[in-house]
């Protein structure tokens, strides 16, 4: 009987993990020997896929491991035992005695929880590494900075819980840099309340990839939160982090199922958003929104043939979109056509693409489905 992984693919990702060792060491040249390197690989490691994005970065020099929830959690701890692994996101109650059992940091980010973790510790003899969130203006996790030092004497009466680290989210690193810095601001005066800065054994972290920029040597933060900068992407453009170079590890593939030509004034796709003003010859792909390709690149997008751009014409469909190739001297049935990075001469950054898809490359990387498969290069070697 036929096997399905030896049929042939209609689209693809390709995952660098030679470039993504490489950023890594990159990364770390531009930051101080003591600082501790967390690498975030939540959302199956940006799409890249957890199990093997990992298992090249356990070999790259990383210091801890940080996810979205448990889950996450349980499957890099399958693969070693050897990593610290923080939990980004509230724990849920009925997950606390899988997290203590499967040795996993979680954040605190009220009295609350840390009264309830402190009783699961308690209850198996155990004490239990914390980090604290502060909420410096997300408004998302972490207990308001006005309130931390109240909950730090919480924790600190509790011998159950055993603080490892204090940090917080800057919401607009990309997009505000004074607020950034006001959040920053309001970081390290927490951090000198509670005196934490006192001791190097806790890790103080505020920085992931987009707030790297403006880190400090001379600030007493100890760690930074790398996610999107390791996979070759710079958070926002004249990032001083340029200087970096990381080199993209993710490349989008799909092929050509169809060639056909369309006369004058015929639409295209669902809702007629596209009408042809001439002859044109038109590439159907195998790929739509549920692979990846996000809708709103319909009649906005392009994709690369022969090195060349086609602009996609008509609504992204679900399993097909179309583009326009009637400047191209061939097209056959079957050609590789490249959704995200390069090919031949011509190269279409991430960045871009999520200018077309009116998104960010965040929520690019992880909307690419289960449906496409990941084809991983260079796992033994640079």
């Amino acid at each position: 009987m036929m096997q399905r992984n030896s049929l042939p693919l209609r689209c693809w990702a390709e995952i660098d993990l030679a470039a993504l060792e490489g950023n890594i060491r990159k990364i770390r040249k531009v930051l101080p020997d003591p600082v501790k390197y967390v690498a975030v690989v939540k959302a199956d490691a940006y799409g890249h896929g957890m199990h093997q994005t990992v298992a090249r970065l356990m070999h790259s020099g990383v210091d801890l491991f940080a996810v979205a929830n448990i889950h996450e959690a349980a499957q890099i701890r399958e693969m070693g035992s050897g990593w610290p692994i923080l939990l980004l996101s509230a724990l849920l109650p009925e997950e606390d005695e899988y997290a203590l059992e499967l040795q996993v940091t979680p954040t605190i980010s009220s009295p609350e929880e840390a009264r309830r973790l402190a009783s699961r510790a308690k209850s198996q003899n155990r004490t239990w590494g914390v980090h604290l969130k502060i909420d410096t203006g997300m408004g998302r996790l972490g207990v308001w900075h006005e309130e931390a030092v109240k909950l730090w004497q919480v924790i600190k009466e509790m011998p159950e819980l055993h603080l490892e680290g204090v940090y917080t989210h800057f919401s607009s690193a990309d997009s505000d840099p004074e607020f950034t810095k006001h959040q920053r601001k309001i970081f390290l005066e927490v951090t000198e309340a509670l005196e934490v800065n006192k001791n190097p054994g806790i890790l103080i972290h505020a920085d992931n990839s987009a707030g790297l920029d403006s880190f400090s040597h001379r600030s007493p933060f100890n760690a930074v939160r790398v996610g999107l900068l390791q996979f070759g992407i710079l958070p926002y453009p004249n990032s001083l982090l340029a200087r970096v170079e990381p080199r993209p590890t993710f490349r989008f593939i799909t092929r050509v199922s169809l060639v056909k030509t369309l006369p004058p004034e015929t639409p295209v796709s669902y809702g007629q958003s596209f009408r042809t003003k001439k002859k044109t010859k038109v590439a159907v792909l195998s790929a739509g929104y549920g692979d990846g390709l996000p809708r709103a690149m319909g009649n906005r997008g392009a994709v690369l043939i022969g090195g060349q751009r086609c602009p996609i014409i008509g609504n992204v469909t679900m399993d097909q979109t179309m583009v326009d190739v009637t400047h191209l001297d061939s097209v056959q049935a079957g050609e590789e056509v490249v959704l995200i990075g390069q090919q031949g001469s011509g190269r279409i950054e991430i960045e871009e693409f999520s200018e077309w898809a009116k998104t960010i490359p965040w929520e690019v990387l992880t909307s690419v489905t289960k449906r496409v498969s990941r084809l991983y290069k260079t796992p033994l070697g640079i």
